[in-house]
């Protein structure tokens, strides 16, 4: 598999009107996929067109908690309900529950794992949510990251457009040097990997050698 070069590209803390239409038409022209974190309280009338055209382009939705706090000091019942009531929404809308967990903050401890029975994904951390991060630094760091299996930690949170500017020139860039973009799904099945409890994945390149 060492010719696979996958790479996933994640979004934190949508759906967001403006922002992630922005990143799904940067997607569409450049014939890729991704998958979205979501923050359950974000999904409304407003927002849920949003996550049926991303369903539809073949995008997988994720859990990112309900209200995007630190869950490692609420209850064992609290924790539940952070994570039910987001995939209830998820699936309410496009038919499909969520697979995958980010915890906010990328904070855990044994209590979410014990509570909480989704695969749980970190990432590539990029600073995309500092605003002082210019799109050109993002870009840059994106490039200098990325290999195979590689997962993007990046947001699409409200008017986060340095972080659509610099995928729009990134991805032809990574499509010239051979790679595709797959859902976080996707990467684990197109890598033979099957997910593990307890674990944290921040990149799947060391299933990939």
């Amino acid at each position: 598999m060492d010719d696979m070069k996958l790479i996933a590209l994640t979004f934190d803390d949508g759906p967001n009107r403006g922002i992630t239409d922005e990143i799904l038409s940067i997607l569409e022209e450049n014939g890729a996929v991704a998958s979205f974190f979501l923050i359950g309280q974000q999904i409304n009338e407003d927002t849920e067109y949003l996550m049926k055209k991303a369903h539809a382009m073949g995008c997988s939705l994720e859990n990112h908690s309900f209200t995007h706090e630190d869950l490692r000091d609420l209850s064992p019942e609290a924790i539940r309900e952070q994570i039910d009531m987001t995939s209830r929404r998820i699936e309410a809308a496009v038919g499909e529950a969520p697979k995958f967990f980010r915890p906010p903050y990328l904070l855990f401890n044994e209590k979410m794992f014990d509570n909480i029975p989704l695969t749980f994904i970190s990432g590539y951390p990029i600073d995309d949510w500092i605003p002082e991060v210019t799109a050109e630094m993002r870009e840059q760091r994106l490039m200098e990251t990325v290999c195979p299996g590689y997962i993007t930690l990046l947001h699409d949170f409200p008017d986060n457009y340095n972080t659509a500017e610099a995928l729009r020139a990134v991805l032809p860039r990574l499509k010239e040097q051979g790679y595709s973009f797959v859902t976080i799904r996707d990467l684990f099945a197109k890598t033979g990997t099957e997910p593990q409890r307890r674990v944290v994945y921040r990149t799947l390149n060391e299933f990939m050698e």
